[in-house]
């Protein structure tokens, strides 16, 4: 029997670029509130909330001051309570962001641990002393340069492996540990329904940093899971996602095993890195291979079925729009290639994730013209070393990364309908809304029965309808056809057809003419063996 976050569909929430209900551009707490039914009627049942905390906003919120505080910039701790109580009331739960691998070097822990050697939270932040006159390691940021900052006042190094005001926590401090347990406990017990962890594999460090070892999967990282398990989570029925860069279905099992005593699920990355470049990452975009996705998404399905549950998601705060990402966004193409890559995923096993918009099929931020225009940390810093500092990408060149791969492209403004500044503000909105949302809402999709909208609503349906979804195993047809995606779910005889064309081309394949009834399509019938410009069919079979 599937437990209640195996069943659920999640609807992630960024709320900055939410809504809006106070008129100064930046999305809020109340302006969640506004929309719950929307996302209740979409057929989520569970919100993750990006971070709500009090930060100096240095990477928007995930430089966290206060863990037990809202940041002002959307509301107060009582309409937090407000808005849990409201999502309650309609049968939504609330997953918190937990970002406890770092804090914002404002952080009251790090104001104390910087102040002196001696000082009784020094051991909370990972501090080092100077190794022939340099930084400990060669470690750099996770957004440009050192991951080591120099304090004068103390004459050590600190270790921070995102900006320089996000400084690292020291997992290895049991006093510190038991802080974020006591930390975690107090959300739950005001009601909140799980968390989703902030790059979680990353809590434990190797022991020599000297060394340069790798700061992913450390050596007592599971030993820190399980206790955090032990002290928080035990006993709760309560939803726990990591976010995991680098981990491989083999490691996924010890994570989030279903016997592991650690996590509900993990975030995979694998998928996400296709078409990435080796020096510059995300900036120099290649081709991606259909192939290569398939073999990914399959090796996930096949290795944890029955010893793990999949978290299957497109995008999320961090990543490109997925329509123009995996799909094709030209007008001609958006709809069905949006629909395509919904059925796809959420037809696999594991607990589907939709990013705020992806429902609307919303697509990057090619309005954003220069980098004046871009708010992201990553983005801007990005920008002043390869373009500015190093002369290693071109302006046009770096444009066309930024327009591809910048986490700005996930962040415009929620598109609600096609007035000023898409619903979302009545004043200048913290970033630029796309212009795209005179034809790309909520409004005007909610109308139309044929929208991406409408699709996402079926499919969430079609989850609740059919078991074999949520249960049945997964086997992949067609492993080395490059341009169609064709799988099979089994369980209890009954079996689940999936088939889809990704390309723009017709293409004939005899797995296309798919046996039983089918129970979605987003092309109208005939279905024989020809596929249509990304067209995907959905078929059960059941047993006599």
């Amino acid at each position: 029997m599937a437990t209640w976050w195996q069943n659920a569909v999640v609807y992630q929430v960024y709320p900055r670029s939410f809504q809006d209900s106070n008129g100064d551009g930046i999305g809020d707490l109340n302006g969640i509130r506004e929309h719950l039914t929307y996302i209740r009627d979409l057929g989520a049942t569970v919100i993750w909330l990006n971070p709500v905390y009090a930060t100096p906003n240095a990477d928007n919120g995930y430089d966290i001051s206060d863990y037990q505080a809202i940041n002002p910039e959307f509301g107060t701790m009582a309409d937090f309570q407000a808005l849990l109580a409201d999502a309650h009331a309609l049968g939504l739960r609330i997953v918190m962001d937990l970002v406890v691998n770092h804090t914002s070097d404002e952080h009251p822990w790090f104001v104390e641990s910087r102040r002196s050697r001696d000082n009784a939270k020094r051991d909370y932040y990972i501090w080092r002393d100077p190794v022939d006159g340099h930084a400990p390691n060669q470690w750099g940021g996770g957004f440009g340069g050192s991951a080591w900052q120099w304090d004068e006042a103390t004459g050590q190094y600190y270790l921070h492996l995102f900006a320089t005001k996000q400084p690292d926590l020291n997992w290895e401090n049991p006093a510190m540990r038991a802080d974020v347990y006591a930390m975690m406990r107090w959300w739950l017990d005001a009601g909140v329904d799980g968390f989703r962890m902030d790059v979680i594999n990353f809590i434990s460090k190797p022991a020599d940093l000297t060394s340069g070892a790798s700061f992913v999967n450390g050596p007592h990282v599971h030993e820190y899971l399980q206790e955090m398990n032990q002290a928080v989570l035990a006993g709760r029925e309560v939803m726990t996602v990591g976010e995991t860069p680098g981990v491989t279905p083999a490691q996924a099992l010890q994570y989030a095993g279903f016997d592991s005593g650690e996590l509900n699920m993990v975030f995979t990355f694998q998928h996400m890195d296709l078409g990435l470049d080796r020096e510059y990452g995300r900036w120099v975009q290649h081709p991606w291979s259909l192939v290569e996705l398939k073999r990914i998404m399959s090796q996930w399905q096949v290795a944890l079925h029955g010893k793990a549950w999949n978290s299957l998601y497109w995008n999320n705060h961090d990543q490109p729009r997925v329509v123009s990402r995996f799909g094709n966004d030209a007008p001609q193409w958006r709809v069905q290639s949006a629909k395509l890559l919904a059925a796809v995923l959420h037809c696999l096993q594991g607990t589907p994730y939709i990013y705020q918009g992806e429902e609307l099929g919303m697509t990057n931020a090619y309005h954003l013209a220069s980098i004046a225009d871009y708010r992201d940390i990553e983005t801007v810093n990005a920008y002043s070393e390869l373009v500015t500092d190093q002369h290693k990408l071109t302006p046009t060149q770096m444009l066309a990364g930024m327009h591809a791969s910048s986490r700005d492209n996930a962040r415009t403004p929620m598109q609600w309908n096609a007035a000023a500044n898409a619903g979302f503000t009545t004043g200048t909105p913290w970033l630029a809304v796309n212009p795209n949302h005179a034809t790309i809402n909520a409004a005007a999709e909610a109308a139309d029965t044929d929208s991406v909208l409408a699709w996402y609503r079926q499919l969430t349906a079609l989850r609740r309808e059919l078991p074999i979804i949520v249960e049945g195993d997964y086997e992949l047809l067609l492993p080395d056809d490059p341009q169609v995606w064709a799988y099979r779910r089994h369980w209890q005889g009954q079996t689940l057809n999936v088939v889809a064309n990704f390309g723009t081309e017709p293409v004939t394949r005899e797995a296309a003419d798919l046996p039983g009834e089918v129970v979605l399509a987003n092309y109208p019938a005939p279905h024989g063996t020809t596929l249509r410009g990304y067209e995907v069919r959905v078929s059960l079979q059941k047993s006599h």
